[in-house]
């Protein structure tokens, strides 16, 4: 089921939110959200609701055993243990192919059958979510939860179960006991959710079919300057399709009595590759500085030791977002850029104006999207290659078939309102996202905005978000 559907936005939504006002106590509150976030998860998954309440049940039974241990070595094993199950069924159900196809491809014959194997909605999300809760409570960071129905809500709560924000147990342990909802709260999470919708609909969707249009041609068939406008286009969309997400994610959860972390922090206004890393996706990066890049010694054993960590963590990234060597190439783009920074870079962007480093830093993040969005690694070479060396493509397809008038408005929009316009005018940023008031011309606005959005749902076509793949 998606936020931007019909059937979430006139059915499901408005029922959940009427019967757990109507409920009495947090524990009726909590049964209603444990069985909407199955019956939602098992709306567009029904075979795969068992791995969901399997992989609860694992990391469950993970913090009782590590809660029984008292010896080193034995929580020790009980975590190895606990986290090498839930990378196990994370590797098989979206890397087996890819690991059969490589093997395949070095030996010259097939090693392992051959599967057809289905990516369960969400694993990605909901297995890094488990596991930290087992990972910090064997750091002594919480306490057990004897509690399966707390642990079943915590990583399965449909806001943010399929596309994040990624949440640690830690961050929400306390408002899954007792949490309380009001009217300035609410509000709040409806104005969240609306502009979260905004952006996937009027935005994010307009931007998806664009570039979808450009990305389906050849790579020799496009000129230079389209080559870049499918790249923009694809920037624009990823942007706006998972940061909507996110706050809507964040919207509902306070609509519910729930503080999400924050996701994204305006990335396209970054100055280098590491900040962009500081700003997206931010609970991903937090997940992989706190569970992998610290534990393998972070940057505390010296300069080659943190290079090798940051190359692995990358290494790592790239494949939590796809099984293919594609997705590998894009974290490792971000590895070596990285690596680059903190050495041969190091002394040069310091001294450069902040504008020139805004360039640079958008330069490779747009280069990365196109290695991450074109149909293959082959493809995304080509489709550099078509960016960097002046082609002239073919006369057939020209930029202006792609750059009707709604068209450039959007883009107009998108491109003022990722960061520049809230950077020029603190005032305007503070207010979109006030937690306190919302004044009559921000609430007219964001009736139209819905209004708009309910119009473009009811005659648009299907168009799921880009990280449901992941």
């Amino acid at each position: 089921m998606l936020f931007s559907s019909l059937v979430f936005l006139w059915l499901f939504l408005p029922l959940v939110l009427l019967l757990y006002q109507l409920l009495p106590g947090i524990r009726s509150k909590n049964a209603l959200l444990l069985i909407s976030s199955l019956f939602f998860y098992s709306w567009g998954e029904p075979r795969y609701i068992f791995l969901m309440l399997g992989s609860i049940t694992l990391n469950y039974l993970g913090g009782l055993f590590l809660g029984w241990c008292k010896g080193k070595n034995a929580r020790k094993l009980v975590l190895f243990l606990t986290v090498a199950a839930n990378l196990g069924l994370l590797g098989y159900f979206k890397y087996y192919t890819f690991a059969a196809d490589t093997l395949a491809a070095l030996a010259g014959r097939q090693l392992l059958p051959i599967k057809e194997i289905a990516l369960p909605l969400g694993i990605s999300f909901y297995t890094f979510q488990a596991m930290s809760y087992v990972i910090d409570l064997y750091r002594g960071k919480t306490s057990v939860q004897k509690n399966w129905f707390l642990v079943a809500l915590y990583v399965s709560f449909f806001p943010q179960l399929v596309a994040g924000p990624i949440v640690l147990y830690t961050q929400v342990e306390a408002q899954l006991k007792d949490r309380s909802t009001s009217l300035t709260r609410f509000t709040y999470g409806i104005k969240r959710f609306l502009y979260g919708l905004g952006k996937k609909v009027i935005l994010a969707n307009c931007f998806a079919a664009r570039a979808d249009q450009v990305f389906a041609l050849d790579p020799g068939a496009v000129s230079t300057p389209l080559a870049w406008l499918g790249a923009l286009f694809y920037t624009l969309q990823i942007y706006y399709d998972f940061s909507g997400y996110s706050d809507m994610a964040i919207g509902l959860g306070q609509m519910f009595g729930f503080d999400f972390p924050e996701n994204f922090n305006y990335p396209y206004l970054s100055k280098t590759v590491s900040e962009f890393w500081r700003r997206w996706h931010m609970t991903l990066s937090g997940w992989f500085r706190d569970y992998l890049y610290i534990p393998l010694g972070g940057n505390r054993k010296g300069q080659v030791r943190t290079l090798v960590n940051l190359f692995i963590v990358f290494m790592a990234t790239g494949l939590w977002h796809g099984a293919n060597w594609q997705f590998v190439a894009w974290g490792l783009w971000y590895g070596v850029l990285l690596i680059l920074e903190r050495t041969v870079l190091k002394p040069i962007l310091p001294r450069l104006p902040q504008w020139l480093t805004r360039v640079y830093a958008l330069f490779f993040i747009v280069c990365g999207w196109v290695i991450f969005r074109a149909p293959g690694l082959r493809a995304g070479i080509l489709w550099l290659r078509a960016m960097l060396l002046p082609a002239a493509g073919f006369a057939a397809y020209p930029v202006t078939r792609y750059l009707d008038p709604r068209t450039i408005l959007l883009v107009v929009a998108g491109l003022a309102l990722c960061g520049p316009v809230q950077a020029l005018f603190p005032r305007f940023k503070a207010t979109l996202y006030d937690r306190e008031k919302t004044g009559a011309l921000q609430s007219l606005f964001l009736l139209g905005m819905g209004f708009a959005c309910l119009t473009l749902l009811v005659s648009g076509t299907y168009n799921p978000f880009i990280y449901f793949r992941f």
